[in-house]
């Protein structure tokens, strides 16, 4: 068995099994799904917008805030790759979206042979950290 052949027990996804043993893992999620919560364990994997948009939203001072608006070519979860803890946001699909699964074992060995990949992380990362949406939204 794959390190893609590992199903998924999220009751919302539906993934792609028509897929090619080399082929990343794909998830679909119907337009108001949950994708992961706010303090939900993180499975050691990113997600890259591959169609569709998500919604990154917090509680803040027990109001539901939107951080971010994701797209396609958009990293969510990546945080999760670099530290132990929880998801730190709610992401919602908004739309039909669609995301490919990026483990953090796959993630670092692009990130490795990628050099263009591991500066656009970083600078993700950065943004995040300033509390910055992307500036080419």
């Amino acid at each position: 068995m794959s390190q893609f052949d590992e199903p998924t027990d999220h009751p919302d996804a539906r993934d792609n099994h028509s897929r090619r043993p080399n082929d990343p893992e794909m998830r679909t999620f119907d337009p108001s799904a949950v994708i992961f919560r706010e303090g939900d364990p993180t499975r050691s994997e990113a997600y890259l917008v591959h169609q569709g948009t998500v919604e990154a939203r917090r509680i803040v001072d027990g109001e539901d805030r939107l951080l971010n608006t994701l797209g396609k070519g958009d990293l969510l979860g990546e945080v999760a790759l670099f530290r132990d803890g929880p998801h730190s946001v709610t992401a919602i699909a908004k739309d039909r979206v669609t995301l490919v699964v990026i483990s953090a074992d796959r993630l670092e060995n692009l990130v490795r042979v990628n050099s263009t990949l591991a500066i656009g992380i970083i600078r993700q990362l950065a943004r995040m950290a300033a509390g910055e949406k992307d500036p080419s939204r």
